[in-house]
């Protein structure tokens, strides 16, 4: 794998395809597979828990009462879904 800063799904791809001889539309299939699989079990309520990087999940958050920054008027916030991300340790560990 070239040192990189930033990594993307593109990058991946060409480190799959470079590693394993595979084309880069097959390696391209291959990375968004993963990330697709991953999104639509956790939009159905699963957790897609990956062994030694982390748990990818849903929290519902509750309406709530905010404040517009532009006018300070108080504002109901709907409720609403947001995926989360909790790192295993050996992922922490990594970056300590």
């Amino acid at each position: 794998m070239a040192k990189v800063t930033e990594l993307t799904k593109k990058v991946l791809a060409e480190d799959l395809a470079a590693k394993y001889g595979w084309t880069k539309k097959d390696a391209n299939e291959a990375v968004n597979y993963v990330f697709d699989e991953i999104g639509k079990t956790i939009k159905k309520g699963g957790v897609a828990n990956i062994n030694g990087f982390g748990k990818f999940s849903v929290v519902k958050k509750k309406a709530r009462m905010g404040l517009n920054p532009a006018t300070g008027e108080k504002i109901k916030i709907a409720a609403s879904k947001a995926p989360k991300f909790k790192a295993s340790k050996t992922l922490k560990d990594l970056v300590k």
